[in-house]
């Protein structure tokens, strides 16, 4: 097969900037660990030496660091002052962690999966799953970093408001069960726009719910917010609203714990299910965020699900299509997308 020169000096190019993004990505681990991001945009142009010091760390590693990044165009450079600088779209994806275009806590969870490579690769061969619990704590810290900005700014502004009668119900008084908690971000973003309601977050990972824990006390919502261990599948209690939050995918049998949501809600309760943005088609995922999110399939949820019971594999661009499948066949009759962002699907299901 006869090589067309110029598509693979194209196709290079590509695989050069592929290359040089996914070196960024260590480097911004670092520069997160190490305060760099936050000094940097307090300080305003600096220079090494000066950012250095503000940090606690060695000039030499602030020199090269602040090269790569200002060639990677993650932090800018003023070439006449000699002077490095966040602009300030550049400081809300780096440097401010409440608002809602924060993005390194994401680069954690790309760590996460580079530390647990030869565990997927060796899954890849036995056909075996890869818990979650397996994986390196650096997704766990990573995942809820990366999430929370998104809860914080969509879920009670937008996405509560979007289901029916949801959110007068929680103004009154509800009982919510979060499941797949997780750190709990989600849990703590709705105790504190609905002090009349309690909140219960259940995850089956125990280091997990305990992490959760210490949120909610440093959140102050810890009197109406509690955390226990427990699968999507056995959780107890019952709810008025229940809410999964970019979980449903990772679960084994999901249409088993589809079953077990119904069994928990009141007669006019409400689920409610957020999952990653993709449409029906795989085709239709092949653009930007379809990448991320199935390379985030490949080595954590897919391996997830197939790690438990049933082992359903739906991955994290299952689908709407796919989605209304299991939650109708887990008993709901009624399925409909309330909402969504470039990044999820917000679906509301009731009995």
């Amino acid at each position: 097969m006869k090589v067309d020169e110029a598509k693979l000096q194209q196709f290079v190019e590509k695989m050069v900037g592929d290359m040089g993004a996914a070196m960024s990505a260590a480097l911004v681990v670092v520069g997160d660990k190490l305060g760099l991001y936050q000094a940097l945009a307090d300080a305003g142009p600096i220079d090494s030496a000066g950012l250095a010091a503000k940090t606690g760390t060695t000039e030499r590693y602030v020199r090269e660091w602040l090269a790569a990044q200002a060639a990677a165009g993650f932090i800018s450079y003023d070439a006449g002052a000699a002077r490095y600088f966040l602009t300030p779209e550049q400081a809300a994806v780096f440097a401010d962690e409440s608002g809602p275009a924060f993005m390194a806590g994401g680069f954690e969870i790309i760590s996460s999966m580079f530390r647990d490579e030869p565990k997927i690769t060796q899954a890849f061969r036995t056909g075996e799953g890869v818990g979650w619990h397996e994986h390196d704590a650096c997704l766990f810290r990573g995942t809820e970093r990366f999430f929370r900005p998104g809860y914080a700014h969509h879920l009670v502004a937008e996405w509560i408001p979007a289901l029916d009668g949801v959110k007068e119900k929680l103004a009154r008084g509800a009982r919510v069960a979060d499941v797949g908690c997780g750190h709990g971000s989600s849990t703590i973003v709705m105790a504190r726009a609905f002090p009349n309601s309690t909140f219960v977050g259940f995850d089956y990972h125990p280091q997990s719910i305990q992490r959760a824990r210490e949120l909610a006390h440093e959140a102050g919502v810890a009197s109406r917010v509690s955390f226990e261990v427990a699968s999507a599948k056995t959780f107890s209690g019952t709810y008025d609203l229940v809410a999964c939050f970019d979980c449903l995918h990772d679960m084994g049998d999901p249409i088993g714990a589809v079953r077990h949501v119904l069994e928990t809600l009141t007669p006019q309760g409400a689920w409610m299910l957020v999952e990653p943005f993709a449409h029906d088609r795989m085709e239709d995922n092949l653009n930007p965020i379809g990448r991320i999110f199935y390379s985030a399939s490949t080595m954590i949820c897919t391996p997830a699900s197939l790690a438990q019971e049933v082992g359903l594999g739906l991955g994290a661009q299952a689908g709407e299509k796919r989605l209304r499948e299991v939650v109708t066949a887990g008993g709901f009759t009624r399925f409909r997308r309330a909402t969504q962002t470039p990044l999820n699907l917000i679906f509301e299901a009731r009995p």
